[in-house]
């Protein structure tokens, strides 16, 4: 396909094979089969999952079902994956969640902020989320010129958030010229409803982001430059670029440990494997710890790594209580004991 046939093979890695780390407790979640590319986790346990993304080019196990958001207590002892309803008005059908981050307000309201690509466009729908309802009440669209193709976001604020956007173009064949070119136009963007801007820029392509648990410092995956970029926030939303942590593996969404503000980051090893997928030789997983990012020797440990056999594309990683979400980009999701 065109997007692979853009992307020089030591950007997809696309000769590396992975070597198993296999984690003793684990088993596939139950109701999750076509994707979880995204998890975050709130501080009472409860976590979500962005489930169903579809993009051109990519594989899909459910391709005519639309996407949806699930939700787990992880304080349960056998926690099951269930999906959240979502309020009447909002277009389910066309719904296509990718990238997510909550929110919690000074009144302990949770939003939920959600990367959607209905139709192959882009938005960031905002929602409260109605514990008592295990349902979602949808709050507001964004759409915006500096958001023409976001990836993952970092919600700072109610209505407030950081968002990357992998591609400078929203058009698919100037997206392909742009990769071809290699042309690190991709960046950052800071969205408030008075004011939105780019706030970081160059990145080959802009994938997952997050917050420190200070809200000191953004953290960026360059997911085809195999980097984590860490950038200082400044009391005007502006970032400024601290430093860059090489991997030797193409870094998707980042997930911070609140407790120790280590990152852990959902890889794919090969990304050749993704983008052409078969079954006979499908994508692998790996997980990675990264402890003092801001250190002069980060500490990068791979915590799971499988050949696909398990689980396949590794998209994310989230860690609550010494228990270890992984989900992917179209395949099942892993829940470990660590």
């Amino acid at each position: 396909m065109p997007r692979v046939m853009a992307i020089s093979l030591n950007r997809l890695k696309a000769s590396r094979e992975v070597e198993s780390v296999d984690l003793p407790n684990c088993h596939l979640i139950k109701g999750i089969e076509a994707g979880s590319e995204d998890i975050d986790i709130l501080p009472n346990g409860l976590a979500f999952f962005s489930a169903g993304l579809k993009f051109p080019g990519l594989h899909s196990f459910a391709p005519d079902k639309p996407g949806g958001i699930l939700m787990m207590d992880l304080k349960e002892e056998k926690p099951r994956a269930r999906e959240l309803r979502i309020s009447r008005g909002f277009d389910l059908a066309s719904f296509n969640p990718h990238g997510i981050s909550t929110f919690i307000d000074n009144d302990d309201t949770v939003y939920l902020f959600v990367v959607n690509h209905p139709e192959f466009k882009n938005t960031v729908e905002i929602f409260k989320f109605e514990e008592a309802e295990n349902s979602l009440l949808h709050l507001k669209t964004v759409k915006h010129e500096l958001l023409p193709s976001v990836n993952d976001i970092t919600a700072v604020g109610p209505a407030h958030f950081y968002a990357t956007n992998d591609h400078y173009f929203s058009d698919p064949f100037l997206k392909y010229l742009e990769t071809y070119l290699n042309l690190h136009w991709a960046n950052v963007v800071y969205y408030s409803p008075n004011e939105v801007k780019v706030v970081a820029e160059g990145f080959d392509s802009a994938n997952g982001i997050n917050i420190s648990p200070d809200n000191k410092y953004i953290y960026v995956a360059d997911v085809l430059a195999h980097e984590i970029h860490v950038l200082e926030k400044h009391p005007n939303m502006n970032l400024t670029q601290l430093k860059v942590l090489e991997l030797d593996t193409l870094v998707d969404n980042l997930s911070i440990d609140p407790s120790s503000g280590d990152i852990w980051v959902g890889c794919h090893p090969n990304g050749q494997k993704l983008f052409v997928y078969d079954p006979n030789n499908p994508p692998s997983s790996e997980v990675l710890r990264i402890q003092n990012i801001l250190s002069e020797k980060p500490t990068v440990t791979t915590v799971y790594a499988n050949n696909g056999s398990v689980l396949q594309g590794s998209s994310v990683a989230s860690v609550y209580d010494g228990k270890l979400l992984i989900g992917t980009l179209y395949h099942r999701a892993l829940y470990c004991e660590l």
